[in-house]
């Protein structure tokens, strides 16, 4: 039986990254919460049949389409879903792309690249949202970190630059909106068995490394991290902010 949190009934929660993967996984759990929901992605058609199969079980998701790196974009796409649904009260900054890149291939461009779809997002989308909390005198931000840059994971070292930085980022925005009742954290989660992960990087090798080095040793699930991001955005968490909390099995 899944935790049912009552204070989060009617909440307006926006996800970034909603149409596929962990980010699919949170848009289900809060929807089942009956909360307000928005999302924005890239990917039309899975956002599309994502929004289709909740709405005809009578929950309220609402999908909105941008590149999160285009900035003047995504503070649009907020905007229409403030007009729609009301002030944003939770924002989860889910959206990433963990794309391998040997260092010596990088270049300048790339580098940006990276750093816009990892880290720059999460810190306009909060800037457009926050007014909106100061007002309500209340308000939760979730940022997504990963553990890649703690366990020393190499071949992507842009990625887990704009990773690392998510810390510094939530505890930045953590003690400079405490005092209106905002709560910001971050979640590093593990390796996670989305669909993406198990087509371009599960390989036997890697599967033995997981389960040597997890102190879990069975495969997470997306559903997994959702679970925790809803507990993190109700008031059974009401004392937690400027935290990072790593859901990994026990890797790091």
């Amino acid at each position: 039986m899944a935790a049912t949190y009552s204070d989060l009934d009617g909440k307006v929660v926006l996800i970034t990254g909603g149409g596929s993967g962990i980010g699919e996984a949170i848009v289900r759990r809060f929807a089942e919460q009956k909360c307000k929901v928005a999302f924005i992605d890239i990917a039309r058609d899975a956002s599309e049949r994502l929004t289709r199969e909740l709405m005809a079980r009578g929950l309220s998701v609402r999908f909105e389409h941008a590149d999160l790196t285009d900035i003047t974009a995504l503070r649009a796409a907020i905007g229409r879903i403030r007009e729609t649904l009301g002030p944003i009260q939770i924002l989860v900054n889910n959206a990433a792309h963990d794309e391998r890149h040997p260092t010596p291939d990088v270049t300048s461009e790339y580098w940006d690249d990276r750093i816009a779809v990892n880290l720059k997002h999460q810190f306009f989308a909060a800037q457009a949202v926050l007014p909106d909390m100061q007002r309500a005198n209340e308000g939760i931000i979730v940022n997504f970190g990963s553990f890649s840059w703690m366990i020393g994971q190499g071949g992507m070292a842009a990625y887990t630059a704009a990773k690392s930085a998510v810390l510094g980022l939530t505890r930045s925005l953590a003690r400079d909106y405490g005092p209106y009742n905002i709560r910001v954290n971050a979640i590093a989660p593990g390796w996670i068995m989305t669909q993406r992960q198990i087509e371009k990087w599960l390989t036997p090798e890697g599967e033995q490394e997981l389960m040597q080095r997890q102190c879990l040793k069975r495969k997470l699930m997306p559903d997994e991290i959702a679970k925790f991001t809803v507990f993190l955005a109700s008031e059974e968490a009401s004392a937690c902010t400027n935290q990072q909390y790593v859901v990994d099995g026990g890797w790091v």
